[in-house]
């Protein structure tokens, strides 16, 4: 006899993802079940709850943060996962960084470097390549503007410090903190890391926009050069 999985209209009311939200909550559901939702149906030999469990475990090492990392081909190369799937589950995440880096605020004031890690954390964190940014911030630390300069490959990215500062004194920026991501995951500073950060530091001190910190931002954390006593 060939053996068929039920589809999630034919499990137990109380099994039912859908029905399990509308009754208990989005909290009561499992980060499987959710995505379930999205997906809708899985495949002929597992059900939407399975295969997502198979894609957070085999993809994710269970853990949303690094789920939110995956291309639309990545998710493409499970069975049961078309296209369409593929684009529901990225959009479904990228709202959620969105929702994330709203909640920080636009112009945030920068007290301590756990500030600015929390505003570009939404922005930079889950990149699969590294990107390098500038907050431009006035007498009251408050971020009058943020930009990213330059995106590179997994390893790197490259900051001209003519085009920071230059963008500096046309902001009339009273100081400036920049990061960049790691993409894999490592908080220690590369040599490149600590002569740029050098190099910006004295030519923020000639022109008087201080560099107040350089960030390495990763998905679980941060390093800040000026709470290492480097700046």
């Amino acid at each position: 006899m060939e053996y068929k999985k039920l589809s999630i209209k034919a499990w137990a009311e109380e099994d039912r993802p859908r029905e399990k939200l509308l009754q208990k909550g989005c909290s009561a559901l499992s980060d499987a079940e959710l995505l379930a939702i999205l997906i809708g149906s899985g495949s002929t030999k597992e059900t939407a709850v399975e295969l997502c469990k198979r894609i957070l475990k085999e993809a994710a090492n269970n853990d949303l943060n690094e789920l939110a990392k995956l291309e639309i081909s990545q998710f493409k190369k499970f069975n049961g996962i078309g296209e369409a799937k593929a684009i529901t589950i990225v959009a479904a995440l990228e709202l959620g960084k969105r929702r994330k880096a709203a909640q920080v605020g636009a112009k945030p004031t920068i007290t301590q470097s756990r500030d600015a890690f929390d505003y570009l954390h939404p922005r930079i964190a889950d990149l699969p390549h590294e990107e390098f940014w500038v907050l431009y911030l006035n007498r009251a630390n408050r971020v009058t503007f943020a930009e990213g300069i330059s995106s590179g490959g997994i390893a790197g990215t490259v900051a001209d410090a003519k085009i920071i500062f230059k963008k500096a004194i046309l902001q009339l920026a009273s100081g400036i903190i920049v990061a960049h991501n790691h993409p894999s995951g490592s908080l220690k500073p590369s040599q490149a890391d600590i002569q740029l950060t050098k190099k910006l530091h004295e030519t923020g001190n000639l022109l008087e926009v201080p560099l107040l910190d350089h960030l390495i931002v990763t998905t679980l954390g941060y390093y800040s050069f000026a709470d290492e006593g480097l700046l």
